[in-house]
């Protein structure tokens, strides 16, 4: 038993799986929380930060975008690399613009989670996701 933990075996793969699945769905749901609490879009939209000088509406709606749509294609594994992007500049937006880059005090959560997706972009889906079920019918047809 003491040996399985400390050495690696073929059970791995489907443990490192779930493992990842966990991830995308906690991860996912809690920044999916944040989206959804941005909904409020004309309530918020006036006084939303602009970081990026295309109006505060459009920078509400890429934080919508990025918190809760990708959100939930994370959660599923679904374009999972791609939807990781926009969570990830969500994050560093988040970190430098709303927390002045203190990842050790304000932007604490910001930045973990932006580690946790860069790790996830590394990772991948998993065996246990909408992009893996692509995959295997993409190599069938192929």
């Amino acid at each position: 038993m003491i040996l399985g933990l400390l050495f690696p075996n073929a059970n791995e793969q489907a443990k490192l799986s779930t493992l990842m699945l966990l991830t995308r769905v906690i991860f996912g749901l809690l920044l999916a929380h944040y989206g959804f609490e941005l909904i409020n879009f004309n309530g918020m939209a006036a006084t939303f930060p602009d970081p990026f000088g295309i109006g505060s509406e459009a920078s509400l709606a890429m934080a919508i975008f990025g918190e809760l749509v990708c959100s939930l294609g994370f959660i599923v594994g679904f374009l999972t690399r791609l939807v990781l992007i926009p969570m990830s500049i969500t994050m560093i937006v988040a970190i430098l613009a709303a927390h002045g880059g203190d990842v050790f005090g304000e932007g604490e959560h910001a930045f973990l989670y932006l580690v946790v997706f860069i790790l996830s972009w590394i990772a991948g889906a998993g065996r246990y996701s909408v992009d893996r079920f692509i995959g295997n019918k993409v190599k069938n047809i192929g």
